[in-house]
């Protein structure tokens, strides 16, 4: 088992796991999943996930296995692309449990990872932790299984960062829900983002080029690769250009609106002249 293999997870997988959490009966004290996603090159991106009922005694575990292998077939014939990669569990540890319940998913996956997710909210955080399980044990022995440890980020579609950030707005408010915004206002908001972070780069340059904050390498490394990448232009020509491309898209956003009137118009006539 390589240990350096990283486990990415995208958001919807952890609100799955806490609605399936929410949702349990009154006498389950954990939650316990398949994960589904794609494993490349050391790199296991979980996508998708569901619940499995179970039930742990104190010298035995039931899951319903068929129902699991039902979903997971159901959601095959959805997104044949997502394959099993591992389970969930929430807790902030790895239970005795849980040794036989990984080798199950040991027979329906290679090198299945192990997810916790912290429900608890201990520390006042959702902690999130990936292991992999590795064989212990001498020939002719008796066997045994090691869960170490591995790498977990949190990665990210551009929607998934956008309905993030319509979540977040929730936060603190009187009203748990919250209508999306037009196109011109996620332009305006992000803009005033940026202008925001742009601020802060500028005052963080100010005060090291004034000897007042200490130079950080890595952070001075992205702000060189950030403004490589920007094309190196004139106030005047990126405005010339920037004018000319909306001016460009608002032509094709009012031609889409002429032709969808010409098709609503040709539908209509197209019914009066057949009764």
């Amino acid at each position: 088992m390589a240990l350096n293999l990283a486990v990415k997870i995208h958001p919807v997988v952890l609100f799955q796991i806490v609605d399936a959490y929410e949702r349990r009966n009154a006498d389950s004290h954990r939650v316990i999943g398949t994960l589904l996603g794609t494993a490349d090159k050391g790199v296991v991106e979980v996508t998708n996930c569901f619940c499995v009922p179970h039930k742990e005694h104190a010298d035995q575990v039931e899951a319903e296995l068929n129902y699991a292998m039902d979903v997971y077939e159901l959601n095959r014939r959805v997104n044949a692309s997502e394959s099993i990669v591992g389970w969930w569990a929430t807790g902030n540890e790895v239970t005795n449990h849980s040794s036989v319940i990984h080798e199950y998913y040991a027979r329906e996956c290679r090198e299945p990872v192990h997810v916790t997710v912290d429900t608890s909210l201990a520390g006042a955080r959702m902690g999130l932790r990936g292991y992999v399980c590795a064989a212990l044990g001498v020939p002719g022995g008796k066997q045994g299984c090691m869960f170490t440890p591995v790498d977990v980020q949190l990665a990210r579609y551009e929607p998934e960062v956008g309905a993030l950030r319509l979540c977040s707005k929730t936060v603190g408010g009187r009203g748990r829900q919250v209508q999306p915004g037009g196109d011109l206002t996620l332009v305006a908001d992000a803009s005033g983002r940026l202008g925001s972070l742009l601020e802060q780069v500028l005052q963080y340059v100010d005060e090291v080029v004034a000897g007042r904050a200490s130079p950080h390498n890595a952070v001075g490394r992205q702000l060189l690769e950030l403004v490589n990448s920007v094309p190196n232009m004139a106030a005047d020509t990126f405005a010339t250009a920037f004018n000319a491309s909306v001016k460009d898209s608002l032509m094709v956003v009012t031609l889409a609106q002429l032709i969808k009137t010409q098709l609503q118009l040709n539908e209509k006539l197209t019914l009066l002249t057949s009764q």
